[in-house]
């Protein structure tokens, strides 16, 4: 069966007569307004052209708008019991903020604070005085906003951000809407869905602030610390550039108290902070008169005695520590219909002051309730769900007793046997806050409350959380097996219009939504980490083959539906990665991680590299460019750069985020084994066959320096981490070395500081320990010689790779003897062998904790192991047996239109290391 849809992804304008301060938004479209026109030809006459622009403005704002951050703004202000000025105002008499507001020199405030602190609402009350509605004021300034939400998935990354803004500039001076529109008329729809939308719209963004005729804007992002971390880096180096570039366009941003954060603004030079822990004062004055405010409400509502009105009073005042989310969660217990006046002493004292001692609190009553194992799993489920899920969703991922999974009001009172981590609004289920949900991942907001996090993550995750995404894949197929068919919504014409569908009642769909979008991510997700079991699920063809094979077109029938295709597209990419677990069409030489351990590159001698997501074993990038094997890839300090080295002879500088080549260094007259970038990413160095080592500008691709002294390959280079001193180990990697010496260089003179004699044979492998102290070297002798003292003997074939522990405790060594061996680098004594590989081991890798080693071999396996214990947690499987279960598949996917001959792997662990 074939079916053919029309796929549209409709968009909805804002609609909403507020009338409190701010603007005001009575219009029912999305885009720029005409008020002087309407397209009948009164009061004025529109041109056939002027009505085509009017109407490819609108379809463009349509498209470009994912969320209108002024309903969720409305939202916001709503579910947390309205914007009071008592709440904000100190902040409009903060020096800080004045000097930012008045100052045309300093264009970036950053608001930082701890959860439950206040800063969304802070903002939302500086959005409304800098946004004055229909006011003088108004028309001369733009004021463009967003709400980042790390539990909803639309708007929890940076390209949302960048869509929220940009939608917001557009409707407030149409005329900027050009720099969209000169690229969407070329794109269409996919500028804002494809793999390169950061890039486009970074563009796009750049050239409006860059507009003579855009009026004074403020642009305010609440809640830095909620964009996923793989996207915050690209958003920060976009906020920091671009605030110290214009004197008309002001920024306010606002976050936890993250060092990440702070960094990442660091290079924004007109930077002003306002600390809400420094303001403890004005926030302690705001919190109090939240306090009367919400103890007046209970007053009415429960009508309160003066007595008990003064015990609530007396109990939150002294308990708050300065937080709003604490009294609001305080104070809806108290607000329970359930709850009289004679209980109101017992409820206060049930909740003890600060966060996370009230989520330990919380946790407690529901482990201790009849229903803890049924709250315990819906727990879980609502933590790691990439967006919010209704209740209908709920019944489908979480097994509940019949009696429940069908009426409506008891799905709503098992939320609420949830404690407090869990709302309700509009039948979707939320967290009250992100510090409740952080809380149950084991990231508590302060060290105190760091251990119970701890203990209710392994009680809600007690086999991990990839058990809990392989329940929610899992109860997903099924439910999507069970419920897909043909012509789900009666349409009975293929072809039929998607913005004229309208879903039945009761929508068939509405309890599968969520699984139709996120089957895969949750696949992957349960193969992710240690969790070996999820490589078995892979294996089984009833995991995935017979629903692909039986209910695909189904599925694509849904998504076009539910106005998900593009998500469809990118799943069936990530099903393609998890079911190709190779991505090198040869040997694979060398593995680098990037800084922040986000991205992994390989290369490999097809003359290739990739840039991977070791989260997700997908795929980023493929560089091509080189002529020869690839030998040797490296991440420079900051992750902006990717250098390589080949055996043509030359080394590349790349961007990993376009994956364009930045430029090609040319000097070596033999092959290049191994390149590497200095601590602080101002030189990179590079050894070849040629006997020499070369110092690079990687910034001009300027050759600085010449090192000669080797007479043999160079094949390891190594900057200590102080950056002052080079090693390099020479070796035969194709012949052979012929000096067995390594070298200790002064990179910026050139000279030979010393020459480490010992080795009977080529050394293969050099390392520098954390600390610089200590230098390791593997060679063909069967040795490893550390501290520059010790030989450490053990293997019985060449040690081809050795690595220290970021710690510094460990020590490392692959060897041709098939085995990987943990040593002790001050006693030298061996304290593991690792056994289990079939082929030799060639290269080693710890993960940035120090907690799991990666280790690849010649067998075309990987294998991730506990250091401690010795005992291997993963084993990633052949290519072979993935490969039969991919080609089985492939032929429903639209002819192999989905699948390519090389595509990428799914290992996707914290940990890696090179495979040949």
């Amino acid at each position: 069966m074939k079916r053919s849809w029309s796929f549209y992804n409709s968009g909805s304008g804002f609609s909403n007569a507020n009338t409190g301060p701010g603007v005001q938004h009575n219009n029912n479209a999305a885009g720029p307004q005409y008020n002087n026109c309407n397209f009948h030809g009164s009061p004025c006459s529109v041109t056939d052209q002027e009505r085509e622009k009017q109407e490819k403005d609108q379809q463009c704002l349509k498209h470009l708008r994912l969320t209108d951050p002024r309903d969720d703004k409305v939202r916001i202000e709503r579910t947390k019991g309205g914007l009071l000025r008592n709440l904000y105002r100190w902040v409009l008499n903060n020096a800080d903020y004045q000097q930012w507001r008045d100052d045309p020199q300093h264009r970036l405030l950053w608001i930082k604070g701890d959860p439950g602190k206040g800063k969304t609402m802070l903002l939302c009350g500086i959005i409304n005085e800098l946004d004055q509605g229909d006011t003088a004021n108004a028309r001369h300034c733009n004021v463009a906003y967003f709400f980042c939400q790390a539990t909803d998935s639309r708007i929890n990354n940076a390209t949302a951000v960048l869509r929220g803004l940009i939608y917001l500039l557009s409707n407030q001076q149409p005329s900027i809407l050009s720099h969209v529109r000169s690229e969407y008329d070329r794109a269409g729809e996919g500028l804002f869905k494809d793999a390169n939308t950061w890039d486009a719209l970074s563009r796009i963004f750049t050239n409006i602030l860059r507009d003579p005729s855009l009026r004074t804007t403020y642009l305010v992002i609440d809640a830095l610390d909620e964009c996923v971390t793989t996207d915050l880096p690209q958003l920060l180096d976009l906020i920091a550039q671009q605030s110290s570039r214009s004197s008309r366009v002001k920024w306010i941003v606002s976050s936890r108290n993250w060092p990440q954060i702070e960094k990442g603004l660091k290079r924004a030079t007109t930077k002003l902070n306002v600390s809400l822990e420094l303001n403890a004062k004005s926030v302690a004055t705001a919190v109090d008169a939240f306090i009367r405010y919400k103890v007046d409400e209970l007053e009415e509502l429960k009508e309160y005695n003066l007595a008990t009105k003064n015990v609530v009073h007396d109990y939150l005042h002294s308990n708050a520590q300065d937080t709003f989310l604490w009294v609001a969660l305080v104070c809806q217990a108290l607000a329970d219909l359930e709850v009289e006046e004679w209980h109101v002493e017992g409820i206060l004292h049930m909740f003890p002051p600060g966060l996370d001692a009230l989520y330990a609190r919380m946790k407690q009553d529901i482990s201790l309730s009849q229903d803890s194992d049924l709250c315990k799993d819906i727990l879980a489920i609502t933590a790691i769900v990439h967006r919010p899920i209704s209740l209908h969703e709920l019944a489908t991922l979480v097994e509940l007793p019949n009696n429940i999974r069908n009426n409506p009001k008891s799905l709503e009172a098992i939320i609420r046997l949830c404690g407090s981590f869990l709302t309700l609004r509009e039948r979707t289920i939320y967290f009250v806050h992100q510090s409740a949900k952080d809380f149950l991942l084991g990231n508590a907001s302060d060290k105190a409350g760091n251990q119970a996090s701890l203990e209710t993550f392994k009680w809600i995750f007690p086999s991990g959380k990839e058990d809990v995404h392989y329940t929610i894949f899992s109860r997903s197929r099924d439910a999507m097996s069970a419920t897909l068919r043909r012509d789900i919504y009666g349409l009975r014409a293929p072809g039929f219009p998607s913005d004229k569908v309208q879903a039945p009642n009761p929508d068939p769909l509405a309890k599968v939504r969520y699984s139709c979008v996120y089957w895969v991510d949750h696949l992957r997700d349960s193969v992710s980490g240690t969790n070996t079991k999820g490589h078995d699920h892979l294996r089984d063809e009833k995991v995935v083959h017979e629903f692909i094979e039986t209910k695909y077109l189904y599925w694509l029938e849904a998504l076009s539906l539910l106005q998900a295709m593009p998500a469809g597209v990118v799943a069936i990419r990530k099903l393609e990665g998890l079911l190709t677990l190779e991505g090198h069409s040869h040997y694979v030489f060398s593995v680098a991680f990037s800084p922040d351990g986000q991205r992994l590159a390989s290369c490999s001698d097809n003359e290739t590299i990739k840039i991977w997501d070791p989260a997700s074993g997908s795929c980023l990038r493929t560089l091509e460019g080189h002529s020869g094997s690839v030998t040797s890839v490296v991440f420079s300090p900051d992750g902006q750069r990717l250098a390589s080295g080949s055996w043509d002879n030359t080394i590349k500088i790349w961007d990993p985020a376009s994956g364009s080549c930045l430029r090609t260094l040319e000097g070596h007259s033999g092959r290049v084994s191994s390149v590497v970038f200095s601590p602080d990413g101002q030189r990179l160095a590079s050894g070849s066959w040629d006997n020499t080592i070369k110092i690079w500008d990687p910034a001009s691709g300027s050759y600085l320096q010449t090192l000669k002294g080797h007479s043999g390959s160079v094949t390891s280079v190594a900057f200590s981490p102080d950056g002052q001193r080079l090693a390099s180990g020479s070796q035969r990697l194709a012949s052979g070395s012929r000096d067995n010496t390594i070298k200790i260089w002064d990179p910026a003179s050139g000279s030979c500081l010393q020459t480490l004699e010992g080795h009977s044979r080529p050394v293969i492998s050099v390392a520098f320990s954390p600390d610089g102290q200590r230098l390791a070297s593997g060679s063909d002798d069967d040795t490893i010689l550390g501290s520059y003292l010790q030989t450490l003997k053990g293997h019985s074939g060449s040690v081809t790779s050795v690595a220290f522990s970021p710690d510094g405790q460990r020590l490392a060594s692959g060897s041709y003897d098939h085995t990987i061996k943990i040593w002790d680098p001050a006693s030298g004594s061996c304290l593991q062998t690792l056994e289990g590989h079939s082929g030799f081991v060639y290269s080693v890798a710890f993960s940035p904790n120090s907690q799991r080693l990666a280790s690849g071999s010649r067998d075309n396996t990987i294998k991730i192991w506990d250091p401690a214990s010795g005992s291997c947690l993963q084993t990633i499987p052949t290519m072979v047996e993935a490969s039969i279960l991919l080609d089985r598949i492939s032929g429903l996917f639209l002819g192999g239109a989905w699948v390519s001959q090389h595509t990428c792997s799914s290992v996707a662990t914290a940990t890696w290391s090179s495979v040949v």
